[in-house]
């Protein structure tokens, strides 16, 4: 079976103060290379739908939420988004989801965190229903859809529902070495995704890049995590080397484990666009 091509996403994390500013690094990520501009789901960060559509005026790249917080939304008002969205961006949406994992949102929404079930049963019962909704139109939108986690319930309802699944940071977390750790969540994929597994794209979430270790700031990750800088440098969601070495990395993650779309935040953006044309 042929390897896919590999596609580069990278996370806007801000609309920053200006319609122009914002313009500006749509236009910067799409002449870097990326694929895919991504806007995350947090307080503090884009409203992601107003800043896809207005990124669609500036780039022909797919766009895409990473992720929503399913926690805090109506699949009514979801679908309707989502419908517009894919409309107005010419059908280069990409929808990803996720539970949610920040208690503080769930607490400005008026709501309870709950328990990591009851927020895989919200994603569970919001994926079904906007999908049952966005059939139910004329035009039958379907952005591909993206589900992102690293729990062994929440990668098994994605081996069997999404078209793309995302391992996130703590994909690397867990018996062995984190390499391993991450082998092991894709093998749980693959026995549940069974003959669909051909149909499903892989991506990985990369929280740094840099030449070394020093390069990266990883302090946010190591407070929640108690883990040094070295040791979350041995995550497969850090990548650390030369442009060169960094690509050998990724081409050995696409043959063992079948990864071949990469996301990272904009603070790298620039930093990993080095390695973009060795992997084209």
């Amino acid at each position: 079976m042929n390897a896919r091509s590999f596609r580069f996403g990278v996370s806007l994390l801000n609309v920053g103060s200006s319609r122009s500013g914002w313009r500006a690094r749509v236009q910067e990520a799409g002449d870097l290379g990326y694929d895919v501009l991504q806007v995350p789901d947090h307080l503090g960060a884009p409203a992601p739908f107003p800043a896809l559509v207005a990124a669609a005026d500036v780039t022909g790249i797919r766009l895409g939420t990473y992720v929503l917080n399913v926690g805090v939304v109506s699949p009514a008002y979801l679908a309707r988004d989502v419908a517009d969205t894919y409309r107005l961006t010419d059908g280069r949406l990409e929808l990803g989801l996720g539970a949610g994992y920040v208690p503080e949102e769930f607490a400005a929404a008026g709501l309870s965190f709950g328990t990591p079930g009851s927020r895989l049963r919200k994603l569970e019962e919001v994926l079904t229903r906007v999908r049952e909704l966005l059939a139910a139109e004329a035009d039958t939108p379907r952005p591909p859809i993206m589900l992102a986690g690293a729990g062994d319930r929440t990668l098994t309802l994605a081996a069997r529902s999404a078209d793309i699944i995302s391992f996130s940071i703590a994909a690397g977390f867990g018996a062995g070495t984190p390499e391993q750790a991450l082998g092991a969540r894709v093998q749980r994929v693959r026995e549940a995704a069974g003959e669909r597994i051909a149909d499903i794209e892989l991506n990985l979430f990369v929280a740094g890049v840099g030449h070394q270790v020093a390069d990266i700031d990883l302090s946010v990750i190591s407070s929640a995590t108690g883990m040094s800088a070295g040791q979350l440098a041995e995550l497969p969601g850090v990548l650390v080397g030369s442009p060169r070495q960094i690509a050998d990395t990724l081409l050995r993650y696409r043959e063992e484990f079948g990864i071949s779309y990469i996301s990272v935040l904009e603070g790298h953006m620039r930093t990993f666009a080095e390695v973009i044309p060795l992997l084209r």
